[in-house]
């Protein structure tokens, strides 16, 4: 009962209005204790028409420090594109038997990487791949013939973005126990890259709004011009 009046009371707090970043980080921290390690999320709206495929964002970028998750990695290869991959530290590497495994969602793999070459045997994955935003695709350099760099990549926390129907870019960049600066500088570098993947037909203010929250937190509206990018 004690713990769910400090929360009420933590929530009450939340102000209609725009925080500077290291104020919303601050108050995210200032939360109740969890028994389990929390997640930091921020969506991002975007000036754009989804509607247009001409407007779709869709890209990856890697975070300066991480997003505190450890991630799993199949790639699709063969031959000496295979043993980079292993030596890279994919969890597995295949091809028609991989396919298998991921028709029978045996597939907990969080990254999919495939060489050009393989692409014949992916592509009949797209219905069970696509609506997890797991299928290869060249724009977020899941498809690519350096496997070894896209496997270092995918463990060292790159993230893959896309933006929903509703123009809205969702993502995971780091956990509530990173420090203010790190949770600030994988923000800052999420923006940038968002910022230089603006499709030329979007006109006029492209980054229009920035929410933070955690796992079990409120979320807090950004006020932009307390970050850089």
């Amino acid at each position: 009962m004690v713990r769910i009046s400090k929360r009420r009371d933590y929530f009450q707090k939340v102000e209609e209005r725009k925080y500077e970043i290291e104020e919303a980080i601050e108050f995210l921290k200032a939360a109740p204790q969890t028994n389990f390690e929390q997640a930091i999320d921020v969506a991002v709206n975007l000036g754009i028409d989804a509607s247009k495929s001409d407007q779709n964002v869709r890209s990856s970028t890697a975070l300066p420090a991480g997003t505190g998750k450890s991630c799993s990695v199949a790639v699709f290869a063969e031959a000496d594109q295979a043993e980079e991959a292993k030596k890279s530290g994919a969890d597995i590497v295949g091809m028609e038997d991989l396919a298998e495994k991921l028709k029978e969602e045996e597939s907990n793999y969080d990254v999919i990487i495939a060489t050009p070459d393989t692409m014949k045997v992916v592509s009949p994955l797209a219905k069970i791949l696509g609506p997890k935003g797991k299928m290869p695709n060249p724009k977020t350099g899941t498809v690519t013939k350096d496997v070894g760099t896209a496997v270092k990549n995918a463990k060292a926390g790159q993230i893959t973005y896309r933006a929903d129907n509703g123009g809205i870019v969702h993502g995971r960049i780091g956990n509530l126990s990173f420090s203010s600066e790190e949770i600030k500088q994988n923000i800052e570098k999420l923006l940038e890259d968002l910022k230089k993947n603006k499709p030329s037909s979007s006109k006029g203010e492209f980054i229009k709004k920035l929410f933070i929250t955690s796992t079990m937190g409120p979320g807090l509206e950004i006020d932009m011009g307390s970050l850089k990018f």
